[in-house]
């Protein structure tokens, strides 16, 4: 095996101490992250000819240009460190969970005198209590229009002093006790609030129960409008306990049970959630970067990425085989239950052992379905891709589409955004947004804006095609010297789709005709009042059939593009209302406001600092500009 003298040079002063190490592309890019008892040990591994490496590995080490690494105190810490690295990076060549989106959680406002109960996609450590994570929003939002029922809590933001004179209609259809008009006091409010948790956390029978005593005591004092309010409670409580199947003794330990089925190179892991001895509920995770990593590596690494997000920690976690970083793994989980005992189990048979073969069952027919419905969309794709190919001529399917729209306020903060699909599907590596300069076109003009954008494209285009001999004088065309090509420039689309009518269309293939490009790139315009689809040099538009494959995933190319534009808007405009804030202030040049907005954050953390704190990160006499001219 070939190695680099910078990879020798970084490989010998690689210490035996415990810690993290990150891999690195051509680009730059970590692409693994791992960790070890010994670095030194572990990344030299990589780069011994040793027969034993699978396919994965010999591919990472071929990528590999650079490496660092991170010494921790601990193996405990290292593994820590490792599932943060790997959550923030995403690294190429990592097992991770497939999709890189938040779950969603229920979050119970404890800190505040009356909790509401919402649905959140972050958890925070204010001294609320969160429930989750689930996989399905829409089955989420279910669960909790049935549990409101039963625990009628609050959703509004009335401040609440139970002097109010109306309720609101929430009220008067019980899905509100009324703490507003005081037909509830704090400590029964927060009474059901504990109740609806408990429920939550799988422990239903001391609630129901409860329930039925008071309900009983309320029928022997006559109070039968409040006995029959707590019948109805009951029995919709009964109605969800019904659906939870009791697997064992109400005192077993509450335990996770985990399991995972594999097909070319998909992985899917079912997790059973059994508290109280019912099994109250279940989740599906999708993992990719699995090829070629044995069963226990995949296993292991769920856990650790699950339970860094999962709300609570079980006492037990049942699996079906043995995994190499037990000990450890237990060691994080206690620390993260607060010291209570976590154990990781293999059963070898009774009915924990049958509990984890039916998470496989479960685990391989959701992976089956997924693949269909994966299939599905594969073909979806291809039939619109095809549509498109027939409908507008093209000389091949448009594997690769690029969508251009731009998004201001009058000439405020304009951004352009460049949003590409490949095979039909976002490739949102490949997104871009381009500043405009409001000043160097005149007054608010999308249409100068728009071929601004498509001239900064395709000048990149030829930066990376340019011969090595020329690529110095075309960078510097870009006032980028030595910069790399970028993927997202080097490569031409197969079409172009911009969003409007004749007049923005007009405008793109003016640029393509400075670039002699042609005949190379179609292009289209899409006007949104009746999806009428543009052609350049013809009069008449086309329109698609309503139910067109083909149209929808035109229009999906739009929206994202305008999505994306309408959020690097935001952020542009966000940064320019700051920087004129400070850039008013004597001695606060480009450098010093870089340096406050780092260090705190935002305009109302530097408005918020004291002196002292403004003096670490600015000379005194400008910290005291800063303190006055924001107070």
């Amino acid at each position: 095996m070939q190695i680099s003298e910078h990879i020798q040079g970084i490989l010998a002063t690689l210490p035996a101490k415990p810690g993290c190490y990150l891999m690195k592309n051509a680009e730059g890019k970590i692409i693994y992250v791992g960790k070890a008892i010994s670095l030194k040990n572990r990344v030299r591994s990589y780069f011994h000819a040793d027969s034993s490496h699978d396919n994965k590995t010999r591919r990472l080490v071929r990528d590999i240009v650079d490496l660092e690494w991170i010494v921790v105190g601990s193996e405990l810490e290292a593994l820590i460190l490792e599932m943060n690295l790997i959550k923030r990076h995403r690294p190429k060549y990592n097992v991770r969970l497939k999709d890189d989106k938040r779950y969603p959680y229920i979050k119970v406002h404890l800190q505040d005198a009356f909790p509401k109960v919402t649905v959140t996609r972050q958890m925070f450590d204010d001294g609320a209590r969160y429930f989750g994570p689930y996989t399905s929003a829409w089955a989420l939002y279910q669960t909790l229009d049935v549990l409101r029922k039963v625990f009628p809590y609050l959703t509004c933001d009335r401040e609440i002093t139970g002097q109010d004179k109306r309720a609101c209609l929430y009220f008067d259809i019980k899905l509100c006790i009324g703490p507003c008009i005081g037909a509830v006091d704090q400590a029964g409010y927060r009474q059901m609030i504990s109740d609806l948790m408990e429920f939550l956390s799988g422990h239903s029978e001391p609630i129901m129960d409860r329930v039925q005593a008071e309900m009983e005591k309320a029928a022997e004092e006559l109070r039968f409008e409040k006995a029959a309010a707590l019948r109805d409670q009951l029995k919709a409580m009964h109605s969800i306990v019904e659906r939870q199947k009791v697997v064992f003794a109400s005192d077993y330990k509450d335990s996770d049970v985990i399991a995972m089925a594999r097909a070319d190179g998909e992985a899917c892991v079912q997790i059973f959630f059994v508290r109280g001895g019912k099994l109250i509920g279940r989740e599906y995770f999708v993992l990719e970067g699995t090829e070629d990593v044995v069963d226990s590596e995949v296993l292991a690494e769920f856990i650790k990425q699950f339970y860094t997000e999962a709300a609570s920690m079980p006492q037990q976690v049942l699996l079906p085989q043995e995994i190499e970083e037990a000990r450890i793994i237990q060691e994080w989980m206690r620390s993260r239950r607060g010291g209570g005992k976590v154990e990781i189990h293999v059963p070898r048979d009774g009915q924990p052992h049958e509990l984890v073969q039916m998470a496989a069952e479960n685990a391989a027919e959701t992976l089956s379905a997924l693949r269909t419905q994966w299939q599905a969309d594969s073909h979806k794709q291809e039939m619109a891709l095809a549509e498109l190919h027939s409908a507008f001529n093209l000389p091949e399917p448009p594997n690769r589409m690029e969508c251009y729209d731009v998004s201001h306020i009058q000439g405020v903060a304009t951004v352009g955004a460049m949003v590409v699909f490949e095979q039909g599907v976002p490739a949102k590596r490949l997104y871009r947004k381009f500043n405009i300069d409001s000043t160097s076109i005149g007054a608010p003009d999308d249409f100068a804006s728009m071929e601004e954008m498509l001239t900064r494209r395709f000048k990149r285009w030829q930066v990376s095609t340019s011969p090595k001999a020329d690529e110095t004088a075309a960078s510097a065309a870009l006032n980028a010297p030595g910069a790399k090509p970028d993927e997202a420039f080097s490569i031409l689309p197969d079409l172009i789709i911009v969003d409007g009518g004749k007049g923005q269309l007009g405008r793109v293939v003016s640029v393509l005709d400075r670039f002699g490009l042609t005949e190379k790139v179609p292009v289209v315009g899409l006007a949104k009042r009746e999806e009428e689809i543009f052609f350049p040099h013809q009069p008449t538009p086309l329109l698609l059939p309503r139910n067109s494959q083909g149209l929808y995933l035109l229009q999906r190319i739009r929206d994202e593009a305008h999505r994306f534009g309408i959020t690097a808007h935001r952020k542009r405009r966000s940064k320019q209302g700051m920087a004129s804030i400070l850039d008013g202030i004597p001695g606060v040049g480009p450098v010093r406001r870089k340096a406050l907005l780092r260090h705190f954050g935002s305009v109302d953390k530097i408005r918020e600092a004291s002196l002292q704190e403004l003096v670490g990160v600015v000379p005194q006499d400008v910290a005291e500009q800063v303190k006055a001219h924001l107070e």
